[in-house]
């Protein structure tokens, strides 16, 4: 099988010829630092892996390297971005936003490695009215992305994101809003909360119809961490992030797209909620080394049965970067055993990794060629 035609296998929920095995993101520092400068295509044929490339460019993601030169802008939405600090090593930007019935700001800070929201954009319940106005979403180009997803070919699948700070409406608003107020909110005005994630639904379904339908994406990014069972309740999950999901999901079912619900942090409490939210596929799999729950694997394989596909599992700090090959080679096929004996798996690392040597890479790569299916295939 090609790379991309082993992924899919897994994504359709059967059985490849041996266990795919990729990362989440290839970070543009790993690449700098580690690969040569090299491209992420070019690093995951580098190191024998099955190629999951992203697609970024107008998703409207903040914390995406140099992410405000794919700011939105519009009449009635104009982001007066101030560079405090262009430091990489200490970027500071400061958002002044600018609408005809009020005023919102945001700052973030950064460095080489990641973006992180210093002040949050919503601080009033007032705030939603501006954002449900004249919050604007992004425009796919659907030739760009086309050539991209025919540039990867067979060495693998072509990822895209609904669009926003993050995928999920709930987890997107905790980009808009520190978390735990939000979750207070929760509580206290709850009315609210469902007011700004339906604001966010309507704009991430219109997102779906006029630049996700038609486009060549293999794979469609959902979800999100703050949703996960480290972070709020599974009751609070049923009723913020639930109904939304599955709307979503709908959505992309309907536009020809197959969807995966990124969980970057606890999940078994929440297993059955993502069942019900009508993904496709299920990640990171975060194992407690990188803050998630997962040390059974075969009980997420079992609640998921023939229902979603899963992708992740690999420790990329404990064992993709400071492992031995042997470490590695060992939770490869642990990890194998436990979430991929039945196929719909596809290997990964739970998330993103900087400074994971090359040669663990490979290590990690060969380990999964050793995971086969024989004639089951």
């Amino acid at each position: 099988m090609t790379p991309k035609e082993r992924m899919m296998t897994a994504l359709r929920r059967e059985k490849p010829d041996r266990l795919p095995v990729t990362i989440h993101q290839w970070q543009q520092y790993h690449l700098d630092t580690y690969m040569n400068g090299m491209d992420a295509l070019a690093a995951f044929r580098a190191t024998g892996m099955d190629a999951a490339i992203q697609y970024f460019e107008a998703m409207g993601q903040f914390w995406i390297p140099n992410a405000e030169k794919y700011a939105l802008q519009t009449p009635q939405w104009r982001d007066e971005m101030t560079v405090v600090d262009p430091n990489p090593d200490n970027k500071v930007v400061h958002h002044h936003i600018v609408t005809p019935e009020g005023e919102l700001n945001y700052k973030t800070g950064a460095n080489r490695t990641t973006t992180w929201i210093t002040e949050y954009l919503v601080k009033r319940h007032e705030d939603v009215e501006l954002i449900e106005k004249y919050m604007p979403i992004a425009r796919l180009d659907h030739k760009a992305i086309e050539r991209e997803h025919d540039r990867i070919g067979d060495a693998g699948i072509l990822r895209g994101f609904v669009w926003g700070d993050q995928a999920g409406c709930w987890q997107h608003a905790c980009c808009l809003m520190e978390v735990q107020s939000l979750i207070i909110e929760t509580f206290e005005n709850p009315d609210w909360v469902h007011r700004l994630l339906n604001a966010l639904l309507d704009k991430k379904l219109r997102f779906i119809d006029e630049s996700l339908r038609g486009a060549k994406f293999d794979l469609i990014e959902t979800g999100g961490g703050a949703a996960s069972d480290t972070v709020i309740s599974p009751k609070l999950h049923r009723e913020f992030c639930l109904p939304y999901d599955r709307r979503m999901h709908e959505a992309l079912h309907d536009a020809g797209h197959i969807a995966t619900y990124h969980t970057c942090g606890g999940m078994m409490n929440i297993l059955d909620l993502i069942v019900a939210n009508g993904t496709d596929a299920s990640e990171t799999l975060t194992p407690p080394g990188c803050g998630g729950n997962i040390t059974q694997p075969a009980k997420v394989r079992e609640a998921y049965a023939s229902r979603v596909a899963m992708i992740g599992g690999m420790d990329q700090f404990n064992i993709l970067t400071s492992g031995t090959p042997e470490q590695i080679r060992a939770e490869v096929q642990r990890l194998f055993e436990g979430f991929g004996r039945d196929g719909a798996y596809i290997l990964a690392a739970s998330d993103h990794f900087f400074d994971a040597p090359v040669e663990n890479l490979c290590a990690y790569a060969q380990a999964a060629k050793d995971c086969t299916y024989g004639a089951s295939a």
